[in-house]
Formats: structure tokens, C-alpha cells, sequence
């Protein structure tokens, strides 16, 4: 076996005039795990693309198993042993787990009759090499995310991979999801089949990568050992820049709260939840898959209905059974697929920002302000520091992280008291997150109290100042973020035994008053 699997040398595309990839020189060995590292925009997906046939390079040489390609396609890269498991793993939701496993590798073979009998023993067989079980006769659209993440990883070992690349494979994955996937891949290691693990995310980086090469601008910054990088090098050549966080400190200004929960329920969902938030304050709420934390927040702002319990706002009784009851009670909600919930893809950036506010923007005879509108969006645009080049252009043309800024605008443009966000920076790079952070505690200066939603564990102990543990459906602790480190928030997110229970007032869940 050679001791080099695939070898990019002096790669370079451009588009219309944009030098997506600049001279990239790319080896990667048998049963290595490399990471490919860079922010958004610095030419991760098209250095994917080139190696899997799908876009070819201006120039460069592509050399797989020892044999130089001077133009790849999608089935030369197959048939070398590349596979690329996409963001959207490209399974088909109404077949199997078993069909969607062996389907690949029973179209090859040409056949008119599918041996029902040998599609099991494939699917048995990928899925005891990477030492999981899945109910085989499940249809795909019925597992959970992580379990379609393993469906893919299986097609790809039935088809004789070599190398699988995984393109930001933990982005809908909980912190417990993501360590079953990490021995997933050392097992498939095991096996003698190279990685190519695409990601922003910097722990999860330094945790499997045998290697790391670092992209920025098209251009290779450091391609070296991971045992020679740690969090710091990572982010500066990322961004180019070191970027330093500090902790949000909280000092309570006010003897009331601003949110108060009261022994809240909603049937199959959660049960007995009370906690308090106050003026100013940042409040964590994290657990794993099935925890409640998402219940919660959708309770809060009247889209899951509540059996028992109390919501007040300045201490007085509200009643929230609908959206716009929340958002007349000053409730804001940043979902966490803000693709699908957040955004009109197609619509002006513009547009997006002022929807919520557009009655506001009409002029004589109750028409639409062009003028306005662009006014009130330019603001935002401004104050967020939102990355455009044209504010007419659709959001779909932004990065993720300037897309969270756009759904951040439109909801305080209502001028929102209490802002919940849920997995605020999912599918952020490390930059733009370090940028939403302080976005984030800035408008907790300005008196917004803020529920922060997220599994990402080095989030939750930057931005809050205080953190509710979720499990099973009830409030199993809360903590004041100086008691914790990343070692212990991760032991209390992923074990089985309960944590001590909460308290059941929101007065002992308060931050005291000096």
C-alpha cells in the first residue's frame, strides 16, 4: 500500500474573476484523519468539490492511489475510493436504512432483481464495521440526525471507501452525538480508510485530527500535526488576528425580575420548570436531544401550549397562548434553523430586516415607504456591522454568521425586553461567533434580558452568567457560571444519574441583591 492516498499539488480556481483557491498543496496518507479548517468563505467547499470530481481546477495536479488525473470526474473519485458525505448526507427519506446503506452498491451492479436478502447482510455488515446497530427497516425520515450521519458513513464503507470526507459533519449534532460519532470514525480509522474532516469548530478539531491544514482566503496558512496546535494558534490562523473573549459579568441593577417562571408544564414536553431572569441578565439553558430546552423556549414565546404554571413579567401574571401574544408581551425568538425559520431566503436583505416592523414604515394612505425601509434597514445593517456589499441583494447571498445578524436585526427592530436565542451561533465561524458573542452582551448592557439555548459548552460559559441544566424534561440544576469549567459542564450534560434537583422558587434561583 502507498503510503500516500490523495496528493493536491499547486491547486488554483477562480470564479468570474474571484481567486476562490490559490496554490493549495493538499497529502493525505492512508487511515490518517486530516482536518480541513477555515472560516466561512475561505475555500473549503471548493477544494471539496475539486477533489470529488465535481469542480475542476485552472491549474494544479490531482494524483489518487498513485495515478495523476489531468481532469477528475465524480465517478473517477468512486471509483478511486472517495466519498463525500455532504451537510444533507443526500439519503432518501422514504427507502430504509438498510436500502439507503446498499443502495449505491446494488445500482452498480447492474442488476434487475434486487437480492433483498444480500441488502441486509451489506447493511449488517458496514454497520459492525463501525460498531453500531440501527433498526435496518426504519425509513431514514424517521431516525434521528446522528443516526442518518452513521446511514451515510455505512454507504460509503459499502462502496469500498478509501477516503471519506465530512463536510461539517457535527453541525446538527448534541456534545453526546458528537463523542458517538468521533469513535465512529476512529473505528472506520480501524479499518485503514483516510478522514477528511471539514470544520470551523475548534475543540472538535484538536480532539480527532491526526493532521489540520488551515485555509484562509484560498490560501494554505499551515498544514502540520495536530499535536503542534492548540485553541489559540487555531483561531489566529483562521482569522489572522487573536481574538480574546471575555466573560459577561453581570451585577444586578434592579430588585425585581424581568421573566419569571413559575412550576411551568406542557404535557410531553417538560414539567415543573421555575427559574428567573432578570434585567441585564444572560441566562444559559442547555441539555442534551430530548431535554426540553427547545420546548421551553417555544412555551415562552406561544407556539407549544402550557397545561400548568405561571409566566410573569414584571411580576405581574401573563398569559402567552400564541406569537403574537409573546411579542406583545416584548418576547423575541431567534430559532435555531435559521434557514428554514428565520429567513426569507429570497427576499432582500433589506426586507428581512424590517419584516416584523413593516407597519411602521407606511406612509400616506397606508402605503409601503421605500425610502423608510431602506433608512431603517441601513441602520441595522450599521449597528450590527452586517457584511454586504448591497442591502437589495437576497440573504441567502451571506454567510451564516451575517445571517444570524440579519434575524438578530429583524427582532430588535421590534424593540424586544426579553430575547430568547436558540443555538444562536450554530454553523458560525469562529470569527463571526466571537462577534455574535459581543453583539449578544451588549444588548444584555442595554437591559434586554436574554435566554441563551445551546449545547455549545464553551458558549455558554463566555456569554451567561448563570446556566440551567435540562434533563428529561425538568430543570435538574442551576449554576452560577464561576462554579463551572468545560470538564465539569460536560460531565453534568452527559451523565445518566439526575443532578441534584433545582429549587422550587424562582426566588432561590435568583441572583442575590446586595
Amino acid at each position: 500500500m502507498s503510503d500516500v492516498f490523495l496528493s493536491l499539488t499547486h491547486i488554483s480556481k477562480s470564479y468570474a474573476g474571484v481567486q476562490a483557491l490559490d496554490d493549495v498543496s493538499l497529502v493525505v496518507k492512508p487511515a490518517e484523519i486530516h482536518c480541513l479548517v477555515g472560516e466561512n468563505g475561505s475555500g473549503k467547499s471548493t477544494l471539496i468539490k475539486i477533489i470529488a470530481g465535481v469542480v475542476t481546477p485552472d491549474q494544479g495536479e490531482i494524483v489518487i492511489n498513485g495515478k495523476p488525473f489531468r481532469r477528475l470526474t465524480p465517478m473517477d473519485a468512486i471509483r478511486e475510493g472517495i466519498q463525500v458525505i455532504y451537510q444533507d448526507f443526500s439519503l432518501f427519506p422514504n427507502l430504509t436504512v438498510a436500502e439507503n446503506i446498499a443502495l449505491n452498491y446494488e445500482l452498480s451492479r447492474n442488476a434487475r432483481i434486487v437480492r433483498w436478502g444480500q441488502v441486509r447482510q451489506l447493511a449488517e455488515a458496514a454497520l459492525g464495521k463501525i460498531g453500531v446497530r440501527l433498526p435496518l427497516d426504519a425509513e431514514v425520515e424517521s431516525i434521528s440526525v446522528a443516526d442518518k450521519q452513521l446511514v451515510a458513513i455505512c454507504r460509503a464503507l459499502v462502496q469500498n471507501a478509501r477516503l471519506i470526507i465530512m463536510d461539517e459533519a457535527t453541525t446538527a449534532l448534541t456534545e453526546k452525538e458528537i463523542r458517538a460519532l468521533f469513535k465512529v470514525i476512529h473505528n472506520v480509522q480501524q479499518e485503514g480508510v483516510a478522514v477528511l474532516f471539514v470544520s470551523h469548530k475548534l475543540d472538535e478539531v484538536l480532539e480527532i485530527a491526526d493532521k489540520a491544514m488551515i485555509i484562509r482566503n484560498g490560501k494554505v496558512v499551515v498544514d502540520v500535526d495536530a499535536a503542534n496546535l492548540d485553541r489559540n494558534k487555531l483561531v489566529y490562523y483562521m482569522t489572522g488576528r487573536r481574538i480574546e473573549e471575555a466573560d459577561y459579568d453581570y451585577t444586578p441593577q434592579q430588585k425585581r425580575p424581568l421573566l419569571e417562571v413559575i412550576h411551568l408544564s406542557s404535557r410531553g414536553n417538560f414539567q415543573d420548570v421555575s427559574f428567573s431572569l432578570w434585567p441585564g441578565e444572560i441566562v444559559g439553558v442547555t441539555g442534551l436531544l430530548g431535554s426540553g430546552r427547545t420546548e421551553l423556549a417555544l412555551s415562552l414565546f406561544g407556539v407549544l401550549p402550557v397545561d400548568r404554571g405561571e409566566i410573569r413579567i414584571d411580576g405581574k401574571p401573563v398569559h402567552i397562548n400564541s406569537i403574537q401574544s409573546a411579542i406583545e408581551h416584548g418576547i423575541g425568538y431567534v430559532p435555531e434553523d435559521r434557514l428554514t425559520e428565520g429567513l426569507f431566503l429570497d427576499q432582500s436583505i433589506n426586507r428581512n430586516i424590517v419584516i416584523r416592523t413593516i407597519d411602521g414604515l407606511t406612509g400616506r394612505g397606508g402605503l409601503l415607504s421605500i425610502t423608510r425601509l431602506k433608512e431603517r434597514a441601513r441602520q441595522w445593517i450599521r449597528d450590527l456591522s452586517i457584511k454586504t456589499s448591497d442591502p437589495e441583494l437576497p440573504v441567502k447571498s451571506l454567510s451564516g454568521g451575517n445571517q444570524q445578524r440579519v434575524v438578530l436585526a429583524k427582532w430588535l427592530a421590534s424593540k424586544p425586553r426579553i430575547l430568547i436565542l436558540n443555538g444562536p451561533t450554530v454553523g458560525v465561524d469562529v470569527g463571526s461567533k466571537s462577534e455574535l458573542h459581543d453583539i449578544i452582551k451588549n444588548l444584555a448592557r442595554e437591559g434586554i434580558g436574554i435566554l441563551v439555548i445551546s449545547d455549545d459548552i464553551p458558549e455558554l460559559l463566555h456569554v451567561c452568567n448563570r446556566i440551567l441544566l435540562m434533563r428529561r424534561g425538568r430543570l435538574a440544576g442551576m449554576f452560577d457560571r464561576r462554579e463551572l469549567d468545560e470538564n465539569k459542564l460536560t460531565s453534568l450534560l452527559t451523565e445518566s444519574t439526575p443532578a441534584a434537583p433545582a429549587a422550587s422558587t424562582t426566588q432561590s434561583l435568583s441572583p442575590q441583591i446586595g
